[in-house]
């Protein structure tokens, strides 16, 4: 036999341990919908998470079902931050290219990295630097080449008025 003031502590647990899962339960959907989880559309990648400014083999990254942009940035570029949204709403917009963000920043840097590994390795020298590469791995524009195709792609997709670039 369980007394009265046994079955209130039970209770009292039992109601506290609920709100945790629930508190869990709500951070994990949080944490899942705030870290990027998209849906089939949006095409847009982190192509280095928690590896910044360390050298990096492109090809790994490519699709070779659609044409591939790789958007080398820097968390401290501010044209960078500015075209990360656009780039997101173009994702969406286009499925049939995927966009993979590659961050030139090593952790303990502050400010535009310009001496990291993967900077040298690519001959960057600004950034936002684009790379667009077919389904078939080539190469097809790179730098302000790069930048133009994808200003006609915000035209064709209406964005461009939208972002008011």
């Amino acid at each position: 036999m369980i007394d009265k003031s046994t079955r209130r502590d039970y209770e009292g647990f039992r109601h506290r341990w609920d709100q945790c899962i629930w508190i869990i339960g709500a951070a994990l959907i949080w944490t899942l919908l705030g870290t990027g989880v998209h849906t089939a559309g949006a095409q847009m990648q982190d192509g280095n998470a928690g590896r910044g400014g360390e050298t990096l083999e492109i090809r790994s990254l490519l699709s070779r079902d659609r044409t591939t942009v790789i958007d080398f940035y820097s968390p401290y570029c501010y044209p960078c931050v500015q075209m990360t949204p656009i780039l997101e709403k173009l994702a969406a917009a286009m499925p049939e290219v995927m966009f993979v963000r590659v961050n030139i920043n090593r952790p303990a840097v502050r400010g535009i990295d310009w001496k990291s590994p993967l900077v040298q390795q690519y001959r960057i020298k600004s950034v936002p630097h684009f790379m667009i590469f077919n389904p078939q791995e080539k190469l097809v524009a790179e730098g302000t080449a790069a930048r133009q195709m994808i200003r006609g792609w915000l035209q064709k997709t209406g964005l461009e008025q939208q972002t008011g670039n």
